[in-house]
């Protein structure tokens, strides 16, 4: 007789009811405690009690709300009894599941490696070292993000799912009725870049490695600040477009978009700040053209396996050689099959703000070669 159905279906029913055991939702809410100062982060709350943290995720679609509390509660201690309402998280996680390749990239930089043991989306992962443990069967690859296969996940047993939760992302289906902590990794809801990277403080506690990850995101922040710094007092501040188009649009910076404030930090004009929002805007070549046609300097970001040149972006598009960028040839490509730009950027913003002064603002810089932009060839 075979078996594992049957086991299958028991863990199912059991998970859930184990996680209550563990603590579940006590319906308390938690007073007192020290805040643990967020310099930049806006949907971030992380309060230090006696023998827990607890962890706020206000809700970006919403921010009336929240959208997820956790308590981390470290496994060498009980839990105490009068916690707060929320989903309880015994620390440091050391069989995790995550979703997304940023953030095994941060997990690993932690030194924290080996607390991995589930990713989904694996075909996406270009660190070597977690690719290598994909391929050997240590590290569980449980299928696309959007539909993980329950029954790894299930056979893995992990002790917390980190995924990145979207509007109305509700209570992820089959996912959500395991009993495993879920942890909504929102700090892609951040618009600024260091208020993306501020969550790694988070992110450390997760693991057990709250020094760290401080000490991670103090260098990244003192280093940011003072490039940023470097050229608060520039002149001349070239107009800079980014990407192309997708299908029918052009996906352009709004002023307060993440890269709208790289931009401004890095010495650059967006000829598209009049759109005073955040995230980017959907136009027309035609629009971005009118607009933009004399921006000095074109950003973009693209995956193939060779290096895009000149000449086939002038071919990718009638518009494309009306802008005086391709002309000038001052276009900057970012070949993301080939760098780790994705992976890296939310955490270290410091580094993609030093090659864009450098592309910018080349007497600025302290350094003549550049991590993920460079110049087109002809």
């Amino acid at each position: 007789m075979n078996i594992q159905p049957l086991i299958r279906l028991l863990l199912v029913a059991v998970l859930p009811f184990l996680a209550s055991c563990k603590g579940g939702n006590a319906h308390i809410v938690a007073e007192g405690g020290d805040t643990i100062k967020m310099e930049y982060a806006e949907n971030l709350r992380l309060v230090r009690h006696d023998g827990f943290i607890t962890a706020s995720v206000r809700n970006p679609w919403d921010t009336t709300k929240t959208l997820h509390t956790y308590i981390l509660v470290p496994d060498s201690l009980k839990i105490p009894g009068g916690i707060p309402d929320g989903t309880v998280v015994r620390t440091p996680l050391k069989k995790a599941l995550i979703y997304s390749s940023v953030h095994n990239s941060l997990v690993s930089e932690f030194g924290s490696i080996d607390a991995i043991k589930g990713v989904c989306d694996a075909r996406y992962i270009h660190q070597s070292d977690l690719a290598e443990r994909i391929a050997s069967g240590e590290v569980a690859d449980c299928g696309v993000g959007t539909s993980p296969d329950i029954e790894r996940i299930i056979t893995l047993s992990p002790d917390g799912i980190m995924l990145s939760p979207f509007e109305n992302s509700g209570t992820y289906g089959k996912v959500g009725q395991l009993g495993i902590p879920i942890i909504e990794c929102a700090d892609y809801m951040e618009t600024s870049p260091l208020g993306r990277a501020e969550w790694m403080k988070f992110y450390g506690m997760l693991f057990g490695k709250e020094d760290v990850a401080t000490r991670m995101f103090d260098d990244t922040k003192r280093e940011y600040l003072t490039l940023r710094q470097s050229v608060d007092s520039v002149q001349k501040r070239p107009r800079v477009i980014v990407d192309r188009l997708y299908g029918q649009a052009w996906y352009v910076p709004a002023a307060n978009s993440t890269m709208g404030i790289f931009i401004k930090d890095a010495g650059g004009e967006n000829p598209f700040d009049d759109y005073d929002r955040s995230g980017s805007v959907g136009l027309t070549g035609e629009e971005v053209l009118y607009k933009a046609s004399d921006a000095d300097v074109w950003l973009v970001r693209y995956s193939q396996s060779t290096d895009k040149t000149l000449s086939e972006l002038s071919a990718d598009n009638a518009i494309y050689p009306q802008f005086d960028a391709l002309k000038s040839g001052r276009v900057y490509g970012c070949n993301t099959t080939h760098t780790y730009f994705y992976e890296e950027v939310p955490f270290h913003p410091q580094w993609l703000l030093n090659d864009l002064i450098t592309i910018f603002h080349p007497e600025k810089s302290d350094v003549a070669t550049t991590r993920y932009f460079t110049k087109m060839k002809p």
